[in-house]
């Protein structure tokens, strides 16, 4: 079988420690989770978790099977790439004198939709939200000029199909 991107989601009470046993799953099949994120969910209680990795089907099926053993986990679902919406979101820190001696950077600005979020004496700091390679494009182009931090979230994603979780959800916060 051949490895390809998933986007796991996993439905779950918020309790401590879930976290680490999720990714004590992957460690065990050494599986390398690319990003993560844990928010809300759309229902009260309820954390979604984000999980990105590079693996074969074969694989992924046996981790969200091993993910939905954990007590606290309500349901867990993975999806292609093809099959959700996502994005990430990146900062980068550069020089300020770069912002006005150097045009190619308001350039690289424009050109890729990212938009600055403070400017101080010393420095300046551009957001930039996209999915995974417009991001690696704009590190490319501005790592010539010297990026002095660079930070990138984990993935967020929705599916594009309507997902059954709602209503199981829904019962679960009735109980």
């Amino acid at each position: 079988m051949e490895k390809e991107w998933f986007t796991i989601s996993v439905y779950s009470e918020n309790n401590v420690g879930l976290l680490n046993r999720i990714s004590g799953i992957f460690l065990k099949r050494h599986i390398n989770i690319e990003s993560l994120n844990v928010s809300k969910s759309e229902i009260d209680n309820v954390s979604k978790f984000t999980i990105v990795v590079y693996t074969t089907q074969k694989w992924v099926l046996n981790i969200v099977g091993q993910i939905e053993k954990q007590i606290e986990v309500i349901k867990a679902f993975y999806h292609t790439d093809d099959e959700t919406i996502y994005q990430e979101s990146a900062l980068f820190k550069i020089k300020s004198d770069l912002l006005f001696d150097e045009r190619q950077i308001q350039n690289i600005i424009k050109d890729s939709n990212s938009q600055i979020v403070t400017v101080a004496r010393d420095f300046f700091v551009i957001a930039k939200s996209g999915r995974r390679n417009e991001i690696e494009e704009m590190y490319n182009q501005l790592k010539p000029f010297g990026i002095m931090q660079f930070v990138r979230s984990g993935r967020i994603s929705v599916s594009k199909e309507q997902m059954n979780i709602t209503a199981l959800l829904q019962e679960f916060q009735e109980k």
